[in-house]
Order: structure tokens, then sequence, then C-alpha cells
């Protein structure tokens, strides 16, 4: 018999505003010191009033309008209540029925498939729990609480249950990061705890009419693990029902142990929640004009998906070099520019040389030397004349390598590195005759060998040459003059 799983999702991402969602204490996601960003309002002391951060909001609606939600004109917040430790007033300020965005659609960029979101509400994040403390009088182990997380601006999605595989999923979660990226509104970093994903998987036969038991998979702080963890569950779910034990598949949450490759029960989760919300008092409702809405929709610039389309018939660029580039915005407003710089040296120019030496050369100097693209003094110019240089035959692709190198450890203008190194192209046809007389005189045997028929051979002497060059003979010149050198 076939089964059919059947996946929800539900993502938690952390808004990049400069203060918290109804206070003015700073959101630094970097600060270590534990309770320094705090103040009455999100330590939740009796007497305080809640103003909402009116940049929070509109990053909400911003990206509700990206992914093709209606916004809902008439909004509010509500308390949502329960007691945790890291909940300091025992409610949470969230949304119920009217959430900012609702019905919207993502088509997941690679198989084309149309995925539904439900909702995108706001609330604020929790406190921060860290076990393991000081002993406390009676020897026990203490859990200490730091607020800076408190109040922090949440953004929940929640999608309909459209999807059908752990793949499906992760697509969808890594082009939302990426949305996140686009409009600025977050940095969606998963190993910081800014975007967090809970899937709600059930499993059952191809001809059922209902779902199976919904499990929920929580604390997730990565793609691969995402990933495991849904297939894991949909194989373990699987296997009960085709043993007969579907009674042993019960509603809880679960949790990823990496080190075993399973996932593991958390709680049972046998009956919802009873969270009695009710409109926050402290916060009037919220009606939105149609201009202010338009206004927002547009303040959104170009997203990954239209990127996409763009580069592909604007640069004639392959599927596989359009995805890396949109996947850094960084790199990809690099290449643009470059491209534009490289094309007022050289008109019609080839993207292909810009894009070769961003994505190897320039992207190899940003690992080595651990230092984003943003803060290298090699800049787009640099780089469009460098190309502009070896496509004029002035320099050879070996020495853009150096001349790179060199502009992004000295910050110098690599036209000045050119001239003053003397890393220009050999232009005088006789030097250049006269040192590829000299290599084949100093290698006698590898000249015979060629002129026996092992024609494979001529790389090295090309390569001797460019030796003895420093990189500024140009590859074919040398290659073709070789080849009339040994046959006469």
């Amino acid at each position: 018999m076939n089964y059919i799983p059947t996946i929800g999702l539900e993502i938690h991402a952390e808004l990049l505003t400069q203060t918290k969602m109804f206070c003015s204490c700073l959101n630094d996601p970097t600060e270590i010191t534990p309770n320094k960003n705090v103040c009455p309002i999100c330590m939740g002391h009796p007497g305080t009033l809640p103003v909402p951060n009116k940049k929070v909001i509109e990053y909400v609606i911003r990206t509700g309008l990206a992914l093709n939600c209606d916004i809902n004109k008439h909004s509010k917040f509500d308390r949502k209540n329960y007691f945790y430790p890291d909940l300091p007033k025992a409610y949470q300020i969230s949304q119920y029925d009217l959430p900012f965005c609702k019905d919207g659609y993502m088509v997941l960029p690679q198989s084309g498939k149309k995925i539904r979101i439900r909702r995108i509400h706001l609330e604020e994040d929790t406190a921060k729990l860290q076990h393991g403390g000081p002993s406390t009088s009676s020897g026990q182990p203490a859990s200490l609480v730091d607020f800076n997380r408190a109040g922090v601006p949440l953004m929940e999605l929640v999608t309909e249950p459209d999807f059908h595989s752990a793949d499906e999923v992760v697509e969808f979660a890594q082009e939302f990061q990426l949305i996140l990226r686009y409009l600025g509104v977050s940095d969606g970093d998963m190993e910081k705890g800014h975007l967090r994903l809970e899937a709600n998987i059930s499993v059952a036969p191809a001809d059922a009419k209902e779902l199976g038991t919904k499990v929920e998979i929580k604390n997730i702080n990565s793609f691969r693990f995402m990933k495991a963890g849904i297939e894991y569950e949909i194989a373990r779910h699987t296997k009960l029902y085709e043993e007969g034990k579907e009674e042993k598949v019960v509603q809880e949450t679960r949790g990823w142990n990496e080190q075993k490759q399973e996932t593991f029960s958390q709680r049972s989760k046998e009956e919802a929640h009873d969270y009695r919300y009710f409109p926050e008092p402290d916060i009037p409702p919220f009606d939105f004009a149609d201009d202010y809405i338009e206004e927002l929709r547009n303040s959104i610039a170009e997203l990954p998906q239209q990127r996409r389309e763009r580069y592909a018939s604007e640069y004639n660029l392959s599927e596989k070099q359009t995805d890396a580039l949109v996947q850094d915005p960084a790199y990809a407003d690099f290449f643009e520019e470059a491209i534009s710089e490289l094309r007022e040296l050289v008109p019609n120019a080839p993207v292909d040389l810009v894009y070769n030496y961003l994505m190897s050369d320039i992207r190899g100097i940003e690992v080595q030397k651990a230092v984003s693209l943003q803060h290298m003094p090699l800049k787009p110019v640099h780089l469009a004349f460098i190309t502009a240089q070896i496509l004029q035959d002035k320099i050879s692709s070996r020495t853009a390598k150096d001349v790179l190198l060199k502009v992004y450890k000295t910050g110098d203008d690599p036209d000045s590195i050119i001239r003053q190194e003397g890393l220009g192209q050999i232009s005088d046809l006789s030097e250049l005759e006269k040192i590829v007389a000299d290599v084949c005189a100093a290698n006698p045997s590898v000249v015979e060998e060629y002129k026996s028929g092992k024609t494979a051979v001529l790389q090295f002497l090309v390569g001797k040459v460019m030796a003895q060059t420093k990189g500024r003979a140009n590859p074919a010149q040398v290659k073709t003059l070789l080849e009339k050198f040994e046959q006469g």
C-alpha cells in the first residue's frame, strides 16, 4: 500500500529593527551581557504600557505583500495567556483572529509548486532560559533567565499543509529566508536562532479520506536537520502503519537528535492548549488606509525570483550561475555593478569573466581572509577594469589573479599596480619569440617528443614560457609561436 505524507510548516523570524517591539530597548542579538537591554515594559512590570514599533508593522506587511498575501485593513493584537518562566507578564502579546497578513502563496522556484500561506502575524519573543546555573541553597542546579530577547519582534508564518516531501519544505524555507534578506527585514540566521522552523507531519494511506495523526518537530536550527527529521518521521510513521501499529503514532512534539540521527519525544499534545486569547486592551486596533498599503507595496525592490528571470534573459547566465548569484544579494549587486562598469569600458562585453573572477577568486579571498565582500577594498569598478584589461589583451588571466589579490591587500588602483610593477602583457613579438626559442633550446627532449607526435607536451612548454615571463605573455599567442617554431 502507498502512504502519502502531508506536511505543514511554521516559521518564526526575528526582525531586524533597532529597538524592540513595544519599548525603546535595543534589539541587539549580539549582546552577550545578560539582562542589559531591558526595561520595565519588556520585564513585564505592572502599570507599564506597550507602544507598538511602527517599523515592525511595516516589515510584516511588506513581507506579506512579497508573498502575495491579503492585508487585513483592520487588525489588532491579542493576549496569549500561559505561564512559563521566560514570559514575565504571564501572557504574550500576539495575534489571534485578525493577523496582519493572510491567504498568500509562494511558487517554489525549482519545482514550480504553489504553496498556500495561511497567515503571517506578529508576536513578541520570550526571554531565554539558561539551564544548569549555580546551585540553589537546596543544592539543586538553577535555571537563569536572560531578558535581552524578551520583547524582540517575532514574525510567524504558517503555511497550509501543502507539502508532500522534505525537499519541498526545505525549498520553501530557503526561499523564504532569501526573501527576508532581500527585503532587509531579517538576516534569517538559523545558527543564531533568528529563524526557527517547525514542521507538522502526518502520514496516511493514499486512498484515505482523512489525514493521519499529526506529529510536530520543533526547534530545528538548520535546513539539513529539518530535511533529516521530516524524512525520519515519514519513515517511522509508514513503518508503524505497515506493521498495523498505527495506534503508536500519537499526537506529540518531537525534537531532532543529530548524534543518533533520529527524532525523540519531548511532550504529548493530546489536547490543544487553551490560551484564552482576548484582544490586547492596552493597544488600540489598527486601520490601514489603501494609500499606506500601496506605499509599502511600492517600497519592495526586486525579489529573488524576479532577479533569476532577469539574469537568465539579460545576462544569458545558466540556471546554476543565476542561483549562485541570487542566493547572495551582496554578490549579485557586486556582479551587476561590475558588468555596468565593464560595459562602459568594453561595450557589449561578455559577462563570463566577471562571473568567474567574482565567484572563484574574490569569493576565495573572502573565505581565506574571513572578510565580507562589503568590507573589502576590492570594488566592482576594480574588477571591471581588470576584466577589460584581459579582454583588450593588455594583461593575462594569470596576471589578473595577482592584481586582484594586490588590490585587496593594498587598496591601490589596479591600473597603478599594473603600471608600477610592469605587469602589462608583452606586446613586443620579437621579445616573445626570443623567450620561446630559449625555452625550446633548454628543453630539447620535450621538443623532440612534440615533433614525434606527442602534442600534449606542448602545454609543458607553454607553462615554461609563462613562468619565464611571470605570466605576462598571452598563452594563446605563446602556443601559436611554439607550434610555428617547432614546425620550422
